[in-house]
């Protein structure tokens, strides 16, 4: 697997967007289109549920070389022995959390990334330990209706400030991915612009194309 330094294009399961296809099937298009890291993100799915997900999942990313990263649930993360799990401010800071530390197991830990939506909370996670943050929502998304957005001042913030890998999140399309990547970033997350597609796998090498050839 690529170090996560190296990561650049981080796609996602996400059942609010499958429109009836078997999430194994969209993990693999996004193999297949070069994601290199991949978030299952099931919203209104049990803990029970997102289990037997990353239990499709996770065969299909591990014969490909590719990360899997469990949204929300470390336990579930944990238990199936996904390479990352990813916790909001609420998930992490807001439940009482100041250190990846804390969230330890008797099990290996799987590698902690957290979203973050102001400088303030990039320093504060950075500082908590963990392996990646996402700068984010750049621009108004669907996938977060009622999350403002931060513009891509805080791009250009974490361009010149933050040193550990960092995803630009939230709005991004092919249409304003130079923008983005004007404003400094190197690694992007991508959901809608990519599950929207009919040919998924295309939709990501687009991307990947795209996007600069080293960090």
């Amino acid at each position: 697997m690529k170090p996560l330094a190296a990561c650049q294009l981080y796609t996602f399961v996400d059942t609010a967007y499958l429109r009836g296809r078997a999430p194994e099937v969209v993990a693999r298009q996004l193999c297949d289109g070069g994601s290199d890291l991949i978030q299952l993100r099931a919203k209104s799915s049990s803990l029970a549920e997102i289990k037997l997900l990353a239990e499709k999942i996770l065969p299909v990313t591990r014969n490909a070389g590719v990360r899997l990263v469990i949204n929300d649930s470390l336990a579930v993360a944990d238990e199936v022995g996904a390479e990352f799990c990813h916790l909001g401010q609420e998930d992490f800071f807001d439940a009482g959390f100041t250190h990846v530390s804390q969230l330890s197991t008797l099990n290996s830990q799987p590698g902690i990334g957290l979203s973050t939506h102001a400088p303030d909370q990039a320093k504060h996670a950075i500082a908590a330990g963990a392996d990646y943050i996402a700068i984010g929502p750049v621009f108004a998304t669907g996938t977060k209706p009622t999350a403002k957005p931060v513009t891509l001042e805080y791009v250009r913030w974490a361009a010149r400030e933050v040193k550990i890998p960092w995803f630009a999140i939230g709005g991004i399309t092919l249409t304003n991915l130079d923008e983005v990547l004007a404003a400094g970033a190197r690694r992007i997350c991508v959901v809608s612009a990519i599950l929207n597609q009919d040919d998924v796998a295309a939709a990501c090498r687009e991307f990947k194309r795209r996007l600069p050839a080293a960090c």
